[in-house]
């Protein structure tokens, strides 16, 4: 009820503003030690059945906030307090950079979606300066907007130099559709090479902190083979599964807008492409789960088809902070 109200006044902003608004009181509340105490009383959800470990490392429950609503990091102590067991920052890029131009954010309430035309709006990675919490930080990176394909692998492999000490692990971005011609880098041979350089930059590295490769839900089933092939030959940990689509199927009002479409017409395809990675690496390959997850239901959807965690972000936009205790609520009644 109460999130209710809030949302209908955060919608009489434009989308932008409204996340700014939203993200800058889970910074200051995160940032007061009584709010950061309020928020985790209010959200929090503590039993150690939620536990869950992938690629190495131990989660305290398998709900994570996806990139691409704190950018730059600056709101984790709030995000953690909502109850997430990781929290997935950026996409940040080597160089700082503004993005597309605004407007850039579109809302469909009544597809329970966004697309979005960000472009990597990043404040650059060396002012990434993360808080340690008791989640589990990753750090998606992406490639600055004017550095050529041939140039990419070497930019992957210059942002994680500048930031593993801080991450959990590393999610490299090759599927965003508002970057142009980033989604050409899951494309056989560039995936190859790509991987096996920023492994290889990873492998000289201590601690060694574990790689995935998020991938678009745009993907054919050889597409998708190829990208699981250059993950398995170059030994990345884990991949995230998916991204936003170009597809507007699903949307019941045909917004005119370019960009990538999140939240529920994603839903099924994502699952779709869950499942096929599970049954293509007989579960042996760990997958983030994210696209379309509003509800608990959705969430064990994505954990059912293969998932070993999963990642909501439009779905917190419609549903509010309180949807990873209600996942982990049904996590634990199962």
């Amino acid at each position: 009820m109460n999130y209710s109200l809030f949302r209908s006044l955060l919608f009489r902003l434009d989308p932008e503003q409204a996340h700014h608004l939203t993200l800058g009181l889970l910074r200051c509340g995160g940032d007061f030690a009584p709010t950061r105490a309020l928020l985790r009383a209010m959200f929090e959800v503590n039993d150690p059945r939620l536990l869950v470990e992938a690629f190495g490392v131990q989660f305290k429950n398998p709900v994570g906030l996806a990139a691409g609503y704190d950018k730059n990091g600056i709101a984790v102590r709030g995000l953690n307090a909502l109850g997430f067991g990781h929290i997935e920052v950026g996409t940040v890029t080597l160089r700082p950079q503004p993005g597309n131009p605004r407007p850039r954010i579109f809302r469909i309430p009544e597809s329970n979606a966004l697309i979005n035309r960000m472009g990597f709006p990043s404040d650059g990675v060396d002012a990434l300066k993360l808080a340690r919490t008791d989640a589990r930080i990753g750090v998606n990176i992406g490639k600055n907007k004017e550095t050529p394909l041939e140039r990419a692998a070497d930019e992957y492999c210059e942002l994680l130099r500048h930031m593993h000490s801080q991450a959990d692990y590393v999610a490299i971005n090759v599927s965003s559709p508002n970057t142009p011609g980033l989604r050409q880098l899951q494309s056989r041979e560039a995936i190859r090479d790509l991987l096996r350089a920023v492994v290889a930059t990873r492998n000289q590295l201590s601690p060694r902190v574990p790689l995935l490769v998020k991938i678009a839900p745009d993907l054919n089933d050889a597409e998708i083979d190829d990208v699981l092939s250059a993950i398995r030959d170059a030994g990345v940990d884990g991949v995230i599964a998916t991204n936003t689509t170009l597809s507007r199927d699903g949307v019941s009002n045909r917004v005119n807008e370019t960009g990538g479409l999140s939240g529920a017409p994603l839903r099924v395809r994502a699952t779709q492409v869950i499942r096929y990675i599970a049954e293509r690496t007989d579960g042996k390959l760990p997958i983030i789960g994210v696209g379309g997850i509003a509800r608990a239901r959705d969430a064990i959807e994505k954990l059912n088809a293969g998932a070993h965690l999963i990642q909501v972000y439009t779905g917190l936009v419609y549903r509010g902070p309180g949807l990873a205790r209600e996942i982990n609520r049904a996590l634990l009644s199962r």
